[in-house]
Formats: C-alpha cells, structure tokens, sequence
C-alpha cells in the first residue's frame, strides 16, 4: 500500500530548495578557490577553519554550516563531510582522500523510515586512514587511528587503534604525538 507523504507547504519546499541550490554552489565553486582565501570563502557559508587548515579540494559538503575544524588540520581530496547534524574537528587531524563522515540516516525501524542523525566529533591528533567510514553521533577520542577501509560506528576511546567493519579497537597507540597537520599549498590533491 502506498501513502501520500505530506511536504511542509509551498513556502517550507521554497526554501528548503534555496537551500539545496545554495550547497550545490559551494560544492561546484569550492574546488576553484585557492588554498590560501578558502577559510575565507567557507565562512561565507557558515562553515568555521582554524589557522593552517585546510581541506582540499574535490571535497562535498551536505549543508551550509554546521562544521567547524581546529588549527593545523587537514581534509584531504574527495572526501564527503555530511554536516547536516554537525561535524567538530580538532587541531593536528589528518583526514586522508576518500573518507566519508555521515551525521544524518534513516531509522530502519521506523514504519515511516524518519530521519535520524547526530553530530560526530574528532579530537585533537586523530588521523583517519583512507576510505573509512565515520557513521552518525560518533566521537573519535584525542589520538586515535582509523585504519583504512573502516567503518566506525561506535565511539572510538583516546590513543587507540581501531580497524574493520564494524570498527573493533586493534591496540593501543604507543608513540608519542609530535606532528602538525599544517599544509599550506594552494592547489594539491
């Protein structure tokens, strides 16, 4: 049996298409921007960089603001960063290409199938491995390593390494962390 599911009014589809067309400007618009004026650039769209951040270019947002991102840290090419629920950064990440950070879902229990999300936060010092896959509401704790490929749908504790799918923490970091994320080229991938 279908149902006829409800908009919210003609005004509420207005803008709620504004809103849409908006994103799709920054996203065709972004990647043409030089390095040095894009901190600049994103917060005309509400979306916060720290000094010596950066994230590349061939990246995709999902809504205008709702992500802030540290000092000193780094989104690398082709990444999707869904900010529709909020997405916190910390200072010295290193987010490698292709990774994909989602804060909103379906509820698969839901006889409506309803949205559902929650913002995801990354502290200081983590770095996130290729291709992986961070799911909405999760915290990746100061120091932590994602291994490529993962999918992390639980938090992830302080200096701890986790890999797979579902993302299972693998042991503990032991090295110090003395590195800085900074990067400051114009264009690169």
């Amino acid at each position: 049996m279908l149902t006829k599911v409800k908009s919210g009014g003609v005004i509420h589809d207005f803008l709620l298409q504004i809103k849409f067309i908006v994103v799709e400007f920054l996203n065709l618009t972004y990647s043409f921007v030089p390095n040095p004026i894009r901190r600049y650039y994103l917060l005309v769209f509400g979306i916060w960089i720290g000094k010596n951040s950066c994230i590349h270019r061939g990246c995709k947002f999902f809504h205008v603001g709702n992500f802030k991102i540290g000092s000193n840290s780094v989104v690398n090419f082709g990444c999707y960063l869904d900010n529709r629920r909020g997405i916190k950064i910390g200072n010295n990440v290193g987010i490698a290409h292709g990774t994909k950070i989602y804060t909103l879902g379906h509820d698969i229990d839901s006889p409506m199938f309803e949205t559902k999300g929650a913002p995801v936060v990354i502290e200081d010092n983590v770095f996130i491995f290729s291709n992986a896959m961070i799911m909405p509401g999760v915290t990746i704790g100061d120091g932590a390593i994602v291994l490529p490929g993962s999918i992390v749908t639980k938090d992830v504790p302080a200096r701890k390494i986790v890999g797979g799918n579902p993302a299972k923490v693998i042991r503990d970091r032991t090295a110090e962390i003395d590195y800085n994320q900074s990067y400051k080229y114009w264009f690169a991938l």
